[in-house]
C-alpha cells in the first residue's frame, strides 16, 4: 500500500475514533433504528472494508493525456500523441459502497416508505449529484460533500416527515451512487486512472458520509 494510502487510512481511523467519542454515529444510526451493537459492527466493517475494492469489469479506454508532476509545481495534465489504448478497472469499495447499499436494501425491506416517495427522492438527489459532480483527471469524480446530504435531509422532511431519517439515508446513498458515480462511468476513460473504485476514496467517501449526515439532519 503506498505511503499516501497508509497516511489517509491513519487519518481516517483517527477521525473515526473522534466521531465515536462524540457519539456522532451512534446518534445517526439510532435514528435509523440500529442497536449500538449493530452500529459498532457497521463502523468496523466500514473501516476494514475501506481498503477492499472488488473488481467488477474492465473499461477499454484511449489515453489522450497524462499527469505530469514537476518539482515545486502542481501536477498538470499534458497531452501526448499518438493516442494510447488501455483499460480502467471498475471496482466497488466494500466500506464506501457495499455496506451503505446493503443498509439501504435492509431499510427498503422494512417497507416504511411509500415506493413512489422513495423513487422521487432518489431521482431528485441523483439528478442533483450528477449536475454538481465532475470528473477530475488523475483523481476521480468530485462533488461538494455537504450539498447532497443537506438536500436529501430537507427533501425527506418534506416528502415523509414520519420516516425522514430512513428516506434521507436511502436517498442520499443511492442518489449519490447513481448520480455521481454510475452516470459518470462514461467519463472514466478521460480520468487517466488504472482503477476507478465506486465509493473507494476511503472510509468516509461521499456515499458513506452522505447517508450518515442526511440521516442525522433529518
Amino acid at each position: 500500500m503506498p505511503a499516501i494510502s497508509l497516511m489517509l487510512f491513519f487519518l481516517m481511523s483517527v477521525f473515526l475514533v473522534a466521531m465515536i467519542q462524540v457519539q456522532f454515529f451512534q446518534i445517526a444510526f439510532a435514528k435509523l433504528g440500529l442497536t449500538p451493537e449493530a452500529t459498532l459492527a457497521v463502523l468496523i466493517g466500514t473501516l476494514l472494508g475501506s481498503g477492499i475494492n472488488l473488481p467488477i469489469f474492465k473499461l477499454k479506454i484511449q489515453h489522450t493525456g497524462h499527469l505530469v508532476a514537476l518539482p515545486g509545481r502542481k501536477p498538470i495534465w499534458e497531452l501526448f500523441q499518438p493516442v494510447r489504448e488501455g483499460c480502467t478497472v471498475i471496482a466497488i469499495n466494500v466500506g464506501g459502497c457495499v455496506i451503505p447499499v446493503g443498509l439501504c436494501v435492509y431499510f427498503i425491506s422494512l417497507q416504511l416508505i411509500e415506493p413512489l416517495l422513495l423513487g422521487v427522492d432518489i431521482l431528485i438527489i441523483a439528478g442533483l449529484s450528477y449536475r454538481l459532480s465532475r470528473p477530475v483527471p488523475g483523481l476521480g469524480i468530485a462533488m461538494p460533500l455537504f450539498i447532497a446530504p443537506l438536500a436529501s435531509a430537507l427533501l425527506a422532511l418534506i416528502l415523509d416527515p414520519a420516516h425522514a431519517a430512513h428516506l434521507a439515508y436511502i436517498g442520499g446513498v443511492l442518489g449519490v451512487l447513481i448520480g455521481a458515480d454510475i452516470l459518470h462511468l462514461k467519463s472514466v476513460g478521460s480520468l487517466g486512472v488504472p482503477v476507478a473504485s465506486i465509493g473507494g476514496a476511503g472510509t468516509f467517501d461521499g456515499i458513506f458520509l452522505t447517508g450518515i449526515i442526511a440521516a442525522l439532519l433529518a
